[in-house]
């Protein structure tokens, strides 16, 4: 003891210090959290509920009971419950969905909404993410057994094996004093099956049936003379394979778990679905659908833009011959048929997992995980790019004397040069879709020792390298500089068309008629570009937990005393970003970051009151850390510092009731991208309110904006509805600060076995939230006001006051913006009955209520709520309820298992015919003025063949039910296809058989 005492009086005065300020979200739940658990029974419910306090209690005495992790805490004990809420998803709900894409099964869940993932293409970087909240993927904090999987932007879930994945832990609200940085949303742990002694293989296909019935949608592409799509179709199959195996040695002391997957996803184009087969308008009168489509065609569309004639609008005729038309909408170009709305996918994992016991209870333990996916995005030809500033010379010989007329006027023959815009198609016999091959070849690896130090102190010491490298190979396309020199032809005296320029390999394009260009213009001008990049994370951390009670600290009306962390963490991120020279010719830059980060940091865990009068128990818990931040670049340097902090309460009056809450002040650090990267332009959805010639907006508000009186009535539509704005990095940028708050109640009533239910509240804001400001909202905010700010950020073609090409854009570059809010209430219910001899049911509900999604673009401009709402701004929709209900009957007969999930989301408004002024648009839609709620059906039905083979069948959206169609001017976000794939089910029903041996 006498060693002790000085130990107690520092612990002590360790705690006067750090256990006073203490907020966070972290949301844990209890007992069956146990990562020794398979918790195959769990699915989706409150698990905290599931043990008593009291149980907890006489457990933590015993010091020969195995502890346990919660995620949301790094305090360790005996059946430990948190003070914050968990959602678990477990292995077995994933496969009772049949999937085997990870990010597919957490889109589902209703605190998430869909992100980047398979059924994107068109700029597509091939990864797959989660959004936690709507606040963002980059605001989730994702982990794997508690530690951090990839470099923040390299972070991929197709990482992750989904055949090893044990469950998946999801905590709403901050836990930046426990992890560190990006925890604003919350967490997403995945604790992985790395214990097995034996084989499990594990094999699933499955396959999407669609009846493509959507009468008025099949007569509008007919009307157009488009190609319709099949009546039934069976596609979209995926495969996948996976072979994990495991064995004790030394006597039990150690285990390794090695583990191998394959997965194969085949594409689905867009033509073969009835709702997808033209890009869908709204028509003139805005109350129904008109099939849209790219001006930039294949028949060759013109812009004067010097010269005599400037201003004429011309286009090819579509019969192939040398005659210019006056340009209009029946010229555009149904672009869709050959984008993907399922990518091409192939990806391969492996990896181990061991662990050694050694007799002094040292655990030293490592792990290395290894992933190579391989993705196709394709979408149309390429093109000469209307917007692109080009030459045509007056004498021309590939032009007929009629277009040489229009084109140049009284200058017709001559050398003279006209500027020009000109799109054109790659399309015809020579049609060449453009694909991007996508490629990321992933390393993780890590190693840890833990430990005693003695009784009452633990150890736990680690390091972890990351490593993600990307390819990327855009294929097909057109290099517009090349195009800018085969213009330019000349007759070289005997006959012969030659590039004016007399570049070597320069072969001449003829753009004056459709399919006109030669094999040899095209492969002067198809090129392919490349771009990859390496980001490196190392992270170094340790940290030590006491239990203070062997010191004899504790609470006077407590069985057990405190227990408190302390812990250290340096963090590096690495980023190297290469341009090839085409691209770099696009405008991309070669680009380099570093982001440096130590932290200290300390938990505290308090019983203040057990079995007295009226409380059953109760705690606190507090964490605070500080973080210092050093960021360079090539010319560019950055530091600040931060502290974050947590304060959790928990009351339980009697065993039936727990009541928590929490506070946590949490931040998200400027990523390098957002720090460092290059200032480029780039496509965003939307619409020029000054363009046209019957502007929407008058020509004093289009002048407020940069337009002339001459331009006013004159300025060309942004093409298929794709303006530009220019993005970029901002080395001044400074964390995001995130405030959070939880309040809660799990009911257990003994009166009713075999039910438990929690009702969470929360409440997130964002203070100088990371972001660019809307490009739709800068418009509208000019054209609505005239501020000067937002009338500032717009950039009009000088020459022709456009906003797209290479010289008219909307500036939309990365700053600390305003704020964003969210608060809610999250429901989770289970509840398990027998049936007399017929087997028993179990019921389970998660849902989520909306109260509020709330932004401020600015700080003091105003703010707009997007809660029920989609649309330009607000972005994909953010319903006030949803909700994923299952009733799964275990059978008496050989254990077969059938099960039925209603998945339901709530209906939503466009926002542009909000009356708030940040959100309204210049017209009301009355096409694709709301989303009406969705239900969907799921069957399931498992059953073990022997006692080690299982076989499961499954059909998800069993109706086969059509998304929402989405007009496209209207549609922001992950969209494709005219609608949100990630949100609804795009592509009809899917069918899935799949079977798991175990030997």
């Amino acid at each position: 003891m006498t060693n002790q005492k000085p130990l107690a009086t520092g612990v002590l005065a360790i705690c006067a210090l750090l256990g006073i300020t203490t907020p966070s979200l972290v949301q844990a739940q209890g007992a069956n959290t146990d990562s020794s658990q398979t918790q195959s029974d769990i699915e989706v419910k409150p698990v905290s509920a599931q043990t008593g306090v009291e149980e907890a209690s006489a457990k933590s005495k015993d010091k020969n009971t195995e502890t346990i992790t919660v995620t949301g805490s790094r305090i360790q004990r005996a059946e430990y419950s948190s003070n914050s809420p968990i959602s678990v998803l477990t292995n077995k709900e994933m496969k009772l969905q049949g999937t085997t894409n990870v990010e597919e099964a957490l889109s589902r869940m209703p605190q998430f909404t869909a992100d980047a993932n398979e059924n994107v293409s068109n700029g597509s970087d091939g990864s797959a993410q989660i959004n936690l909240r709507n606040l963002g993927s980059n605001r989730v904090l994702t982990l794997i057994d508690g530690q951090r999987i990839l470099p923040t932007m390299g972070m991929d879930i197709n990482f992750i094996p989904s055949s090893l994945i044990k469950r998946v832990d999801v905590v709403t609200g901050g836990a930046s004093a426990v992890y560190g940085s990006d925890a604003i949303s919350g967490v997403v742990n995945f604790i992985m099956e790395d214990n097995l002694d034996g084989f499990v293989f594990d094999t699933q296909g499955a396959a999407y049936q669609h009846k493509n019935d959507n009468d008025s949608v099949r007569s509008l592409v007919d009307s157009y003379g488009y190609q319709n799509a099949s009546g039934s179709v069976f596609d979209g199959k995926k495969y996948n394979f996976s072979l994990a195996g495991g064995t004790d040695f030394l006597d039990g002391k150690g285990n390794i778990t090695l583990y191998g997957t394959y997965r194969k996803t085949n594409p689905v184009t867009q033509d073969k679905r009835d709702y997808s087969a033209c890009s869908l308008n709204a028509n003139d009168t805005l109350d129904g659908l008109a099939c849209g489509g790219s001006s930039n065609n294949p028949w060759g569309r013109f812009f004067v833009l010097s010269g005599e004639n400037n201003g004429g609008s011309y286009n090819n005729l579509k019969d192939g011959s040398k005659t210019w038309d006056t340009y209009s909408d029946d010229y555009l170009y149904n672009y869709t048929p050959l984008n993907y709305i399922q990518r091409d996918d192939e990806r391969y994992t492996g990896g181990y997992m061991a662990h050694y016991d050694f007799d002094n209870g040292t655990r030293l333990s490592s792990s290395f995980m290894y992933m190579h996916d391989r993705s196709f995005s394709q979408v149309a030809p390429s093109a000469l790019w209307f917007g692109s500033d080009f030459a045509i010379n007056c004498d021309n010989p590939l032009m007929s004397s009629q277009q040489a007329s229009l084109l140049c006027g009284s200058a017709a023959g001559s050398s003279d040069q006209i500027d020009t815009y000109v799109g054109y198609r790659l399309d015809g016999t020579n049609a060449r879709a453009r694909r991007d091959d996508l490629q990321h070849s992933d390393y993780r690896f890590n190693l840890a020792a833990s430990g005693n130090l003695t009784d009452a102190i633990t150890y736990n010491v680690s390091y972890l390298h990351a490593k993600a490298n990307y390819s990327e190979q855009y294929q097909n396309d057109v290099d517009q500089l090349k195009a800018a020199d085969a213009l330019l032809a000349v007759d070289d005296g005997n006959g012969n068309v030659v590039c004016l320029s007399g570049n070597s390999g320069c072969a001449p394009i003829d753009v004056f008629a459709y399919s006109g260009i030669s094999d040899a213009g095209l492969d002067y001008i198809l090129t392919t570009s490349e771009t990859n990049s390496e980001q490196t994370l190392d992270v170094y951390s340790a940290y030590s937990q006491i239990d203070l009670d062997a010191y004899g600290i504790k609470s006077p009306f407590a069985a057990i005393g405190p227990a408190m962390v302390v812990g250290l963490e340096h963090r590096q991120e690495v980023y190297n970003f290469n341009a090839d020279a085409v691209s770099e010719a696009n405008g991309y830059e070669d680009a380099y970051g570093k982001i440096k980060v130590d932290e200290a940091y300390t938990e505290l865990d308090v019983p203040l009151v057990e079995d007295a009068p009226g409380v059953k128990y109760l705690g606190v818990n507090g964490g605070y850390r500080h973080s210092k931040y050093k960021n360079h670049n090539a010319s560019d340097a950055s530091s600040y510092s931060a502290n974050t902090f947590k304060f959790e309460l928990t009351y339980s009056p009697i065993d039936d009731i727990r009541l928590r809450s929490s506070f946590n002040k949490a931040i998200r650090a400027p990523n390098i991208s957002e720090l460092f990267s290059s200032q480029s332009l780039g496509n965003y959805s939307g619409t020029d309110p000054c363009s046209g010639t019957s502007p929407s907006a008058s020509q004093i508000e289009c002048a407020n904006s940069g337009v002339t009186s001459a331009q006013y009535g004159n300025i060309v539509e942004c093409p298929a509805d794709q303006c530009v704005a220019m993005y970029g990095g901002n080395p001044d940028l400074k964390p995001e600060e995130a405030k959070t708050f939880t309040a809660g109640v799990v009911l257990t009533p003994r009166f009713i076995e075999n039910l438990s239910l929690s009702l969470d509240y929360y409440h997130i804001k964002v203070d100088d939230y990371i972001s660019s400001v809307d490009p739709t909202l800068i418009l509208n905010q000019c054209i609505g006001t005239g501020s000067s700010y937002y009338c500032g950020l717009i950039h009009r073609s000088p020459s022709a006051g456009s906003l797209f090409g290479t010289t008219g854009y909307v500036v939309s570059t990365t700053l600390n913006t305003g704020y964003l809010r969210t608060s809610g209430v999250d429901m989770n219910l289970n509840y398990d009955v027998a049936l007399n001899g017929w087997g028993s049911l179990n019921f389970n509900l998660v849902g989520t209520w909306l109260k509020d999604m709330t932004t401020e673009p600015l700080p003091g401009l105003g703010s707009f709520d997007c809660k029920g709402l989609y649309g330009p701004t607000c972005g994909q929709p953010s319903p006030e309820w949803r909700h994923n209900a299952r009733v799964t009957w275990d059978t008496p007969w050989h254990g077969l298992e059938v099960s039925a999930l209603w998945r339901y989301i709530g209906s939503v408004n466009l926002s542009t015919n909000d009356n708030n002024p940040l959100l309204a648009g210049d017209s009301t839609f009355y096409v694709s003025d709301h989303i009406q709620a969705y239900s969907y059906l799921d069957l399931a039905a498992n059953m073990p063949l022997t006692d080690n083979i299982q076989v499961r069948i499954g059909a998800n959206n069993l109706l086969d039910k059509d998304p929402p169609i989405i007009v496209s001017n209207l549609a922001t976000g992950f969209v494709n296809g005219n609608t949100y794939p990630g949100i609804y089910d795009a592509l009809g029903r899917e069918l899935y058989v799949g079977l798991t041996a175990k030997f």
